[in-house]
């Protein structure tokens, strides 16, 4: 039987081991094109240092980002990757949005074989209390949140179809006659995993070989992934869905990691004004990540950055040119 996650790394103060070498471990994120998920990264890397996480942010970017944004994340403290973009194997199929095709360059993280251990976060998600802890989890596995069928995105589905969602798998049970029921999924918005090239070289071999759907490298990560897969608790990904889907199941004052992901919920440039933007609790979660992105204190300072050897090399050396044809950026 595979081991659980111990009950202790996710009541964790966020305190970690001494004896795990601080560059063996870092956040990772995702930047493409020159559009304003720049201030997403900027925000995160501002929460990150208001949690007093001990591990640095890496930035794994396309070519297309301009060189005016990566200066800002430098000068945010931020750990500058430039990655080839991947593309799936070309076909007809509709992704949920325009954008997806180019998240399959996420993979490219798990060749960030420097690191033993990171935690993926998209550029809209804020971290809100620390979870350096979950760097403790067993190695082996891959721990993710699991995700809500609920919403239209999901209309392509048999489990919005019916009516069916993990996250309430009693509410609606999933009929007998449709055979076993869908293995977990995850949202792949955030995620703990241990870079290898082995699993790296596998991955692409697979997306070359493996039809697109309409969730792009989510509904990949969920198909490579699914015998490695432990759930860990919604705290650690709070899918603002969750709060008109499933109220029952989110404890907010609670909630480690906020995923402004839901339409019109980017704190950047939110109106108020598409569907259940003007939710109480989304007005103060926008507030909350605002709070952060202004404020001025959690800017990064160079003189108050933990020293390490490998981070200090690669945040100064310049990015090698790569051949790439541009592709639309996250919207």
């Amino acid at each position: 039987m595979a081991p659980e996650v111990p009950v202790n790394v996710f009541s964790s103060s966020g305190k970690l081991s001494t004896n795990v070498g601080y560059s063996k471990r870092a956040y990772v994120t995702f930047l493409a094109g020159n559009g304003d998920y720049v201030k997403g990264v900027v925000g995160l890397a501002k929460g990150l240092r208001k949690v007093t996480s001990l591990y640095p942010l890496v930035v794994a970017m396309l070519p297309d980002v301009p060189e005016e944004h990566r200066e800002i994340l430098r000068s945010q403290g931020c750990i500058v990757r430039e990655i080839e973009p991947i593309y799936p194997p070309e076909n007809q199929i509709q992704f949920a949005m325009a954008y997806y095709v180019i998240n399959y360059s996420k993979l490219r993280i798990w060749n960030f074989e420097e690191y033993s251990k990171m935690i993926y976060l998209d550029a809209d998600i804020q971290v809100y209390d620390n979870i350096d802890h979950l760097f403790d989890t067993p190695d082996g596995y891959f721990y993710a949140v699991m995700d809500c069928f609920c919403e239209k995105t999901w209309s392509h589905s048999p489990q919005y179809s019916i009516g069916y969602c993990q996250q309430c798998p009693d509410k609606v049970k999933w009929p007998a006659e449709m055979g076993p029921p869908p293995p977990l999924y995850f949202n792949a918005g955030m995620f703990v995993f241990e870079p290898s090239r082995l699993t790296y070289e596998n991955l692409l071999h697979t997306l070359q070989i493996t039809p697109p759907t309409p969730f792009a490298e989510q509904d990949f990560l969920n198909m490579f992934f699914q015998q490695m897969y432990k759930p860990i608790p919604l705290v650690y990904n709070l899918v603002l869905a969750m709060l008109w889907r499933h109220p029952e199941n989110v404890e907010l004052e609670k909630v480690k990691v906020v995923h402004y992901c839901a339409a019109g919920s980017k704190p950047w440039r939110y109106t108020g004004k598409e569907a259940n933007m003007d939710r109480e609790d989304i007005k103060m979660l926008v507030k909350k990540w605002r709070e952060v992105y202004e404020d001025e204190c959690l800017d990064f300072k160079a003189e108050e950055a933990v020293p390490t050897e490998r981070s200090s090399i690669m945040a100064s050396m310049p990015e090698p040119p790569i051949s790439y044809n541009p592709a639309p950026s996250a919207a």
